[in-house]
């Protein structure tokens, strides 16, 4: 016989099933619709798959039967033991395998080169505090030096310094003068001197002039 429409068996299968149906145990707010311009909250995780990626993941996924992706969604190590079967997060793995021993080997060597790092700042140290102490003080001495000799020789300096040889000729020159006038040398004697201690000082005083005049222009 023929099943019409809004038969008892035709109702009888169209009933909900009552038996409880597996959660999920992701949280529900890490899905959301492709569809949705929500935006996504902080508790959702974005997607950073290339399509090759999805196409390659979906391609895993399409021969799974309706039990099995519904135990995906609803078991935790299964979904965990899916992840970690497909080839992306394989090579995830043993990249992130492979920089953690990077790591841990650069780190050893590192340790064992720790005491030669701690020789080599304790050497720095000791010529920072005796040979390098030793050559700023040497440094020190001769940069003075080269100041008292530059002090020496400057234009002033040379012509405090003539001025000073031309006061004490002028000064010897008197003392001969009173002598001679208190008859204590002759006059022969006198003379040749005298006039040798005038003509160094009108020679130093010319000297002084021209200098101090060039020094003014």
């Amino acid at each position: 016989m023929f099943n019409f429409w809004g038969s008892k068996e035709q109702q009888g299968q169209a009933r909900p099933s009552s038996e409880p149906s597996p959660q999920p145990w992701y949280s529900p707010s890490l899905v959301s619709s492709p569809s949705s311009s929500r935006p996504q909250t902080s508790g959702q995780i974005p997607a950073h798959v290339s399509p090759g990626e999805a196409a390659g993941i979906i391609a895993f996924l399409k021969d799974k039967s309706v039990d099995e992706l519904r135990k995906l969604l609803s078991d935790k190590d299964a979904y965990q033991q899916f992840l970690h079967s497909l080839d992306q997060v394989t090579i995830q793995n043993n990249i992130r395998e492979e920089l953690r021993k990077e790591t841990l080997n650069l780190a050893r060597e590192n340790l064992e080169k720790e005491p030669q790092i701690v020789e080599l700042r304790n050497q720095c140290r000791i010529i920072r505090t005796t040979e390098l102490a030793t050559a700023q003080e040497k440094l020190n001495e001769l940069e003075n030096q080269r100041e008292e000799i530059l002090k020496f020789y400057s234009p002033g300096s040379l012509l405090h310094r003539l001025k000073d040889a031309m006061n004490k000729v002028d000064e010897e020159s008197e003392e001969l003068q009173q002598k001679f006038m208190e008859k204590e040398i002759d006059t022969a004697a006198f003379v040749q001197k005298y006039k040798k201690l005038r003509s160094t000082y009108h020679r130093r005083a010319l000297i002084h002039l021209s200098a101090k005049t060039s020094s003014i222009g």
